[in-house]
């Protein structure tokens, strides 16, 4: 892993502001090693969102140019370990991309740990940001939105995410992200920490899981039985995970466990290994790691 990545994960480029420089006059800005493609000629500038009063509590709108409706959505959850030093501009060039090939992206920001997040603020903010879709978000692009074709994309920690809100449907009544407003055609994982009592023994991030959950599985399981992706499938649509071979921040068989869960439920899950591939190739839009997600994402659309 490169030290100019991992500054990337800790970097202060947070804020609208930031993103729009990032994004838009075709400029592609350096983040440590990852690159904001430019963005296509017409594009327009990225809209900040809120779905909630919390000044987490939003999400950036990225639309194509042109002004064609119907147009397939990708909600982007970025990682980090769940924690408030990282934000949703890591998902900035994965959007710009999308965009760029006729897909509108919804990148979210939410709750994280330190900063009023952890159980079950993240949970509840991510299925907020998600069933903001039909109302506010699709409200800013003037009913644009193609709200049958929604794919989840999610890295790392907003793996977990993604794949947690995939099974939002499998969710008793009361509990946290039940009830979903909006269902996605499928799911694409980024080196997600898909099975979290494995990720809690396995002290992935330093105690990110259980920082997360507020405890261990032995004294929390009720929260791990409805917060892990590996405990509530299958999904109902399809779920691709995509894992470089060479990641060394979370481990290969963190997909591995959630696509043997899932198929041993006769769920549809995939997963598709990138030989030599680091933990931040999958959201480098240089890097062929990326367009194996992207494949993935498109061929759900």
């Amino acid at each position: 892993m490169r030290v100019a990545r991992r500054r990337v994960l800790g970097g202060a480029l947070g804020g609208v502001a930031a993103l729009a420089l990032a994004a838009c006059g075709g400029v592609a800005t350096p983040t440590g090693g990852v690159t904001v493609p430019p963005t296509a000629p017409g594009t327009p500038g990225p809209q900040r969102v809120a779905y909630g009063p919390d000044p987490s509590q939003y999400g950036v709108l990225h639309l194509p140019p042109g002004n064609g409706r119907a147009l397939p959505v990708v909600v982007v959850v970025h990682g980090g370990y769940w924690r408030a030093a990282y934000g949703l501009e890591l998902g900035t060039p994965l959007a710009v991309d999308l965009t760029n090939r006729g897909i509108a992206a919804w990148n979210v920001e939410y709750r994280r740990v330190g900063a009023g997040g952890g159980w079950p603020a993240t949970f509840t903010d991510l299925a907020a940001a998600v069933d903001a879709l039909p109302g506010a978000v699709d409200q800013a692009t003037g009913g644009r939105l193609d709200l049958d074709r929604v794919v989840f994309l999610g890295h790392s920690a907003g793996g977990q995410l993604v794949g947690w809100a995939a099974s939002r449907e499998r969710l008793d009544a009361g509990a946290p992200g039940a009830d979903p407003q909006v269902r996605p055609v499928g799911t694409v994982s980024q080196a997600g920490v898909l099975d979290l009592v494995a990720g809690a023994a396995q002290d992935l991030g330093g105690g990110a899981v259980t920082d997360l959950l507020g405890g261990a599985p032995d004294r929390v399981a009720d929260r791990y039985a409805l917060a892990s992706p590996t405990a509530l499938v299958p999904a109902p649509a399809p779920v691709v995970c995509v894992h470089g071979d060479a990641d060394t921040v979370v481990p290969l068989d963190q997909s591995q466990r959630y696509v043997a869960a899932a198929r041993a439920a006769r769920g549809d899950a995939q997963l598709q290994v990138v030989p030599g591939a680091d933990h931040f190739a999958v959201i480098d839009p240089a890097h062929p790691a990326w367009a194996t997600v992207r494949a993935a994402v498109e061929g759900m659309l």
